[in-house]
């Protein structure tokens, strides 16, 4: 048992050492290093959730946590700073042989997140496990995780199904240009400013607008005039890793803004000029996020 539990606390250690490089290294390349949370599904819209029993799943399938993300990092290490005694005991069971109980994970698409036995799956890695017993909730959501996807992209592509299912965008304009962004929660952002071009509409020319007229409006004559503009002045490369979306929604906010300050609206063009003028990222930061963009390519 002595000897057991020597071995125990030495890999301990060794898991301290790998997670403080982890740690490192992430921060470096700009790549994450955390675990994903169970509370962004909530962003999924799942439909229902059944018992699906006790199976054995692959750990590499095992991406995130209902409650402990904070605590592990994305290789399933104790962070740097967080006590190593429940996983030194963890260690010290599988090497006296002794058998754990299943661990307890929600399982979504080919990804499980750790309700239960986080140490567990912590040490069963290391070790360089392949499977492990789970008990197994299932959740349906209406759209499934693509190899070497995110969670943060399976969210927005969520998001962007839904927006197109509220705005019927893709039957009203078949041949629309995809509205993409690089972070979650915008696709709302866009509702809004289509129920306040509505509103206008109908004060301008006092009727009531269709959604469905507001919406091919919107995009006619607010969004795609702002990505023309973004384009010609070939916007996006001054900002790496950004998309068409978000610079809209900037520049969208960036004229209102000067609507306010200057009392005259400058129109699409005048405000992309002066955002640009005003927020576009010095040289050395553009390389500096370019460089990340491929290490994380790199990474992936």
């Amino acid at each position: 048992m002595q000897h057991a539990n020597l071995r125990a606390r030495q890999d301990a250690e060794r898991i301290r050492y790998r997670a403080f490089w982890n740690e490192i290294f992430s921060k470096l390349r700009g790549v994450p290093n955390d675990l994903l949370a169970f509370e962004e599904i909530k962003q999924l819209y799942p439909s229902s959730e059944s018992y699906a029993g006790v199976k054995s799943i692959q750990i590499e399938q095992i991406v995130g946590s209902v409650d402990r993300y904070k605590d592990f990092d994305h290789y399933f290490l104790p962070r740097v700073g967080l006590p190593l005694d429940r996983w030194v005991r963890v260690r010290q069971a599988k090497i006296e042989g002794i058998e754990l109980p299943a661990i307890s994970a929600y399982k979504i698409g080919d990804i499980y997140f750790v309700k239960d036995g986080h140490h567990r799956v912590s040490v069963a890695r290391d070790e360089g496990q392949s499977f492990i017993d789970a008990e197994i909730i299932e959740l349906k959501v209406p759209i499934k995780l693509q190899p070497g996807e995110s969670m943060k992209d399976l969210i927005i592509r969520s998001e962007n199904a839904r927006f197109l299912d509220i705005t019927k965008l893709a039957v009203l304009r078949p041949d629309y240009e995809s509205i993409r962004f690089s972070v979650t929660g915008r696709y709302d952002l866009l509702l809004e400013h289509i129920r306040t071009h509505q509103y206008f509409l109908g004060s301008q020319y006092h009727r009531e607008f269709l959604w469905e007229e507001s919406v091919m409006s919107w995009y006619d004559t607010i969004y795609m005039p702002m990505i023309r503009e973004i384009r010609e002045h070939r916007v996006l490369r001054r900002f790496p890793g950004r998309t068409e979306g978000d610079l809209y929604l900037w520049v969208m906010d960036h004229r209102h803004f000067l609507r306010q300050e200057l009392g005259r609206d400058l129109g699409t063009d005048g405000a992309t000029q002066d955002y640009l003028e005003h927020y576009s990222p010095p040289w050395w930061e553009q390389a500096w996020q370019k460089i990340q963009k491929v290490w994380r390519r790199e990474a992936v």
